[in-house]
């Protein structure tokens, strides 16, 4: 079977025919690194690396680049910065709030058993004007020469009437783009529609030499950042890119305008994916319901990222997810199991079989490929089920640490917890429940959760505990 995408652009799926078969190009938003990555943000990661390893299987691993850039450079960031180092001069704060937090998304998405990108380029990497490669200030240069942007009160904007089929990638045209859209309301702008390729910045903030002759220093608008940086890395036109749904409209719509006008192509990427929205137990991820979840917060509570990358899997990457307790606690008990009687292999090639890959190969139907491997556990074909959980980026290793851990700390609990279990036994047989509800109290304070029955020999009360998540 041929590998098949889905495609945004075209809203078909169909067979993916790379431009050049010995050098398959993709690109994918990364993070925007001013605070923890939440699990949202771990599903497009998660995705594209299934994707990253099915076309280097395909193609060659030595035929394939796959970039993933990182922002460091954003109003957000300049926020934290500002917040949280207040006696530091601006710059030396945005470094300190970038650099600790590009650290932690690594560490993070190294638990999540992700393959590093070929490449990973910073946007301050590519704003400046560079001879050997296209950057932000050349890239904006090319569209006012070409009258696809104009300049105004110092800044610079792309004119999106300059570019009849705008909106083609989120199916919308302009008239409910400019209805349904917030846009920044200015008297400088030609249209509504036109977007901010490079403003002037406010004292204090990062500035960069501005291009097309204006005096005052400014920086670039966000989706300047990834024609850039995808142009310099994998050329005017490349095979697939990738991100989640919500980038749709504006930035990949934008992304598409500025590529196209500046390099004079039909397409920026033949082929665009787009991951799902993710639910968190049934409702919208936000601070404000108190269930915005971090990937570093889960791993912080003993969930192994397998078990967070296995979880995810689970469901189509082109469908919505909902993101539950009880779907975690599923994924780590089928993990424990599989890896209780595989034989693993991580380079997944020798033994893989043929309806896995297959399944892989239908726009990534990780759904249908985890059922072969439910399969595989069914006929206790250790080898097949090994090498397909290698291939997906599964190998035991955070699964055993946290089994590790839960050891010892049930260990060290259970000499805590198992003497006020008995106290409270003996408190419940001589009728005292006001000590017996007391110890109960001081239990789930502790973070231990009870769970009372009766034995069918004996008829006595037995108690059983577990630390609570």
């Amino acid at each position: 079977m041929a590998l098949k995408l889905y495609n945004t652009l075209t809203r078909q799926k169909a067979e993916f025919e790379p431009i050049d078969r010995k050098n398959v190009r993709m690109y994918v938003c990364g993070p925007t690194v001013y605070d923890y990555a939440h699990i949202g943000n771990a599903r497009p990661v998660i995705v594209f690396d299934v994707l990253f390893r099915l076309l280097r299987y395909v193609f060659g691993k030595e035929h394939v680049t796959y970039v993933r850039n990182i922002t460091d450079v954003d109003d957000k960031i300049n926020a934290r910065a500002a917040r949280d180092y207040p006696d530091l001069p601006l710059n030396d704060a945005i470094r300190k709030v970038t650099e600790a937090t590009e650290k932690q998304f690594h560490e993070d998405i190294a638990a999540l058993g992700v393959l590093p990108p070929t490449y990973e380029p910073r946007a301050t990497e590519y704003i400046r004007r560079d001879d050997s490669r296209e950057t932000m200030v050349s890239l904006i240069e090319t569209l006012v020469r070409r009258g696809n942007a104009y300049v105004a009160e110092d800044h610079v904007l792309f004119d999106v009437a300059s570019m009849p089929d705008y909106g083609r990638l989120s199916n919308r045209s302009l008239d409910e783009m400019e209805a349904g859209a917030r846009v920044e309301v200015a008297p400088y702008k030609k249209g509504p529609m036109d977007f901010v390729l490079w403003k002037p910045s406010k004292p204090g903030e990062p500035a960069w030499p501005s291009p097309c002759g204006i005096a005052a220093p400014g920086r670039p608008g966000w989706h300047i950042e990834c024609s850039a940086m995808a142009g310099a890395l994998l050329g005017p036109e490349f095979d697939i890119h990738g991100g989640g749904i919500d980038l749709t409209f504006p930035h990949h719509e934008n992304e598409i305008a500025q590529s196209r006008c500046a390099h004079g192509t039909p397409v920026m990427a033949n082929v665009w994916m787009h991951n799902g929205f993710l639910q968190v137990e049934g409702e919208k991820m936000s601070k404000s319901l108190g269930n915005f979840v971090t990937i570093h917060e889960l791993l912080t509570d003993g969930w192994p990222g397998e078990v967070l990358r296995f979880n995810m899997l689970r469901t189509h990457y082109r469908q919505p997810i909902d993101w539950t307790k009880k779907g975690l606690e599923e994924s780590q008990k089928i993990l424990s199991g599989w890896f209780s009687q595989s034989a693993l292999d991580t380079n997944g090639q020798t033994d893989l079989s043929p309806a896995f890959i297959e399944a892989l190969e239908d726009d990534l139907n990780t759904p249908k490929a985890i059922a072969e491997l439910h399969g595989f556990a069914a006929l206790k074909d250790g080898k097949r089920l090994g090498a397909a959980l290698g291939f997906l980026g599964f190998d035991g290793a955070t699964l055993r640490k946290a089994t590790e851990r839960a050891a010892e700390t049930a260990q060290s609990v259970a000499f805590k917890v198992e003497p006020l279990i008995s106290a409270r036994l003996e408190a419940r047989k001589r009728k005292d429940f006001a000590e017996s509800d007391r110890i109960r109290d001081e239990l789930a304070k502790m973070g231990i959760s009870l769970k009372d029955s009766k034995n069918k020999e004996t008829g006595e009360i037995e108690t059983t505990w577990e630390v609570a998540r």
